[in-house]
């Protein structure tokens, strides 16, 4: 992947909701001994620190503080005590913001990510976080890392003609709040 086309840290260090909006299109790029997964960004929701949803919400600990590290880092962290989500820290470092990426459309390395989620049809790749991430392969050892050099990254990729903004989704406090935002009419989004 092109060097130039890799976001740059000032990219993340903005508005979370910003960050949120403008990843739609954008894609997700792992390097494996495996091979290489690419991902198009269809579908995020921003997580800001007063946000009762936010795990940043009561301050720092040592399962969210990658949130305040650096913008421009992953913050992977599990749920259900198996299944990884996928975040980019954003804001200036201290701040303890981050969007969760919650649905890729597969472009590159479908075979592999197939192979990871034993499934065969394509919505069924990364329609979810917990699925983008399997099929990704990423997992715990992947948070805190630099999104801006090294296997996992974010590039350049498309804009979106239409977006929808709703309430987000899967979480019981904060869900009035209108931060989840997707490609409209993508097939790929987990939920419509």
């Amino acid at each position: 992947m092109n060097k130039k086309k890799i976001l740059s840290r000032s990219f993340y260090n903005r508005d979370t909701v910003m960050v949120a909006r403008e990843l739609l299109g954008k894609l997700l790029v792992h390097e494996t001994p495996e091979g290489r997964t690419v991902g198009q960004i269809v579908e995020t929701e921003a997580y800001l620190q007063g946000d009762p949803a936010c795990h940043a919400a009561r301050g720092e600990t040592k399962r969210n503080s990658s949130m305040f590290g650096p913008p421009g880092h992953a913050y992977v962290y599990i749920i259900y005590g198996i299944y990884s989500c996928f975040n980019v820290v954003t804001m200036p470092e201290g701040t303890g913001e981050a969007v969760l990426v919650r649905a890729l459309e597969p472009v590159e390395g479908i075979p592999l990510m197939q192979f990871r989620r034993k499934r065969e049809k394509l919505p069924e790749l990364c329609g979810g976080p917990a699925r983008l991430v399997q099929a990704m392969g990423l997992g715990i050892n992947h948070n805190s890392i630099d999104l801006t050099s090294g296997a996992l990254v974010i590039c350049q990729g498309v804009t979106p003609e239409n977006i929808t903004v709703t309430n987000r989704i899967g979480i019981s406090q904060g869900k009035d709040l209108f931060l989840r935002f997707y490609v409209t009419g993508n097939k790929y989004v987990s939920r419509k």
